[in-house]
């Protein structure tokens, strides 16, 4: 190859044509430069999907570029150990006048890219990335001079920002937020009959990548036998068109709701492909808002939705970079114990684990909630390490970069964070699961007990974690009212309570 005047990092999260990166490319003196290395799955024991998931992206991708004529060096699995590695090489052989990228998705794989670039002294420019609608250097500027971050407030300034369901400088609807219409569950007879989502059949690349995936990584968790995500820009536009005419305008009233072996119901599957880049998160704002001033999706729905993207999206990678890298080391309650072992098996005899862990298992996916108030507030009431929570997710679901991840699972499901993400630790009982699922139907555990051989460990843990934290959660006042009804649970049953969460803490509630 002749002389490279820039190198242009593409990394597996920014496979986007229109990138700040790609925009000045010059055809006759520039390369872009993508790896795939096994480090990037065994740093956490990722899952065969997440796998695959990238790893066809990032190919398909390459297609894209070099359709365009572009010269592209790519590093296919096993070629080398690691990242540092790899681009350590290539910029001693390539001898590069500058590397230009947008920021990575992560706080180590960017710092570890400006040490190999001082290392090897050639010069690095990092892009602010376009595909988000609000600027670390904006994000700040909100932070700035606030005791608390909420969510709420931020979202209000990005729809005034951006204009998005505003109607002469107001919120639609009169209200910002329609959150009171959209924690709808099912009847006894479930979510009825739902156009599925749109598949994509693997292709040709996405088949060899399976293939690699299965022979390489044979001894990590999950399976391939059901892979259809969107792995293309196309195929991320159809499966958004899916979504918008067959599930938004029920999304909202039961984005909350959870049935058993019903992975989808009404939820988007567009987190993977927005997260990859591959779909821009202003193309689905106006596709949503769109609908709804077409009178295809009530209000309520689609501001459900946009607040997921314009809200927490765009506010969970503020927190991010605002806080990194200290943010990893947070540990506000202490927690220390390990995840239970059934996390990566899906053995267990509680119905709302064993199905939410074994559908993550075999397609990389859950929805928010079964995220939030399954596998992440069991975690929580548990006392697992929030790190170790933050390692398991990031491993198992083929949409997990870390800037998203993290302040989901460490600040908003285990509070990790001391309320930073959530002004409250999101904890519940068996009840809460039995009021949004039928999880519990069958189940030999019983929700209402706290004590005794048919105890639900949820609710169990529960009123210990209330007796653990008492002194700390009193300083909340959005705990008072758990913290009445926790009073009234006199000397014999707060001692009941305590043996039984230490039993289910000891035999870690395997299958026998």
């Amino acid at each position: 190859m002749s002389k490279v005047s820039r190198l242009i990092l593409v990394l597996g999260d920014q496979l986007d044509l229109k990138s700040a990166a790609l925009e000045d490319f010059n055809e006759e003196h520039d390369a872009v430069w993508m790896a795939e290395v096994a480090e990037e799955s065994t740093k956490v024991w990722s899952t065969k999907a997440r796998i695959a998931m990238f790893v066809t992206a990032m190919r398909h991708f390459r297609e894209a570029l070099s359709e365009k004529g572009w010269k592209v060096i790519y590093r296919e699995m096993g070629e080398w150990p690691s990242f540092g590695d790899a681009l350590r090489a290539d910029l001693k052989k390539l001898k590069p006048g500058k590397l230009v990228m947008v920021l990575a998705g992560e706080w180590a794989v960017q710092r570890e890219i400006e040490q190999v670039a001082e290392e090897l002294e050639v010069p690095l420019e990092v892009r602010e990335d376009g595909h988000f609608l609000c600027t670390r250097a904006e994000f700040a500027e909100h932070a700035e001079g606030r005791k608390q971050l909420r969510m709420e407030f931020f979202y209000r300034e990005m729809r005034q920002r951006t204009g998005v369901l505003m109607e002469d400088g107001k919120p639609a609807g009169g209200q910002w937020n329609f959150d009171h219409d959209n924690r709808g569950s099912f009847d006894k007879h479930g979510p009825g009959l739902r156009v599925p989502p749109q598949r994509f059949k693997p292709d040709a690349i996405t088949q060899e990548v399976i293939a690699m995936v299965n022979a390489r990584f044979a001894k990590h968790p999950g399976a391939l036998e059901e892979f259809d995500w969107p792995v293309t820009a196309r195929e991320a536009k159809a499966a958004l068109r899916d979504f918008i005419e067959h599930r938004l305008a029920e999304f909202g009233q039961y984005q909350d709701a959870m049935w058993t072996q019903e992975p989808w119901l009404y939820h988007s599957r567009l987190s993977a492909a927005m997260n990859l880049k591959l779909l821009d998160p202003r193309e689905v704002l106006a596709a949503a808002e769109k609908a709804w001033r077409d009178g295809k999706a009530p209000l309520a729905a689609v501001e459900g939705f946009v607040r997921q993207i314009l809200g927490w999206r765009e506010y969970v990678r503020g927190i991010y970079w605002h806080l990194m890298p200290e943010y990893l080391e947070r540990n506000a309650m202490h927690a220390h114990e390990p995840l239970p072992d059934f996390y990566w098996t899906g053995e267990t005899e509680m119905n709302c684990l064993r199905d939410v862990i074994t559908q993550t298992l075999r397609l990389g996916y859950a929805h928010h909630i079964q995220r939030l108030m399954v596998t992440g507030l069991f975690a929580l009431l548990f006392g697992v390490d929030p790190r170790k929570v933050h390692e398991w997710y990031l491993a198992v679901y083929v949409d997990a970069v870390e800037w998203v991840e993290l302040p989901n699972t460490l600040g908003m499901s285990q509070y990790g964070d001391g309320g930073v993400m959530g002004s409250k630790p999101y904890v519940a009982s068996g009840k809460y699961i039995q009021r949004m699922s039928n999880y519990c139907s069958g189940c030999r555990y019983d929700p209402a007990l706290s004590t005794g051989p048919k105890a639900c460990p949820f609710t169990t843990l529960y009123w210990d974690y209330l007796l653990q934290h008492e002194p700390k959660l009193r300083q909340n006042q959005r705990m008072s009212m758990q913290l009445k009804n926790l009073a009234r649970l006199d000397d014999r049953q707060r001692a009941a309570i305590h043996m039984h969460a230490k039993r289910v803490r000891e035999t870690n509630l395997k299958t026998p």
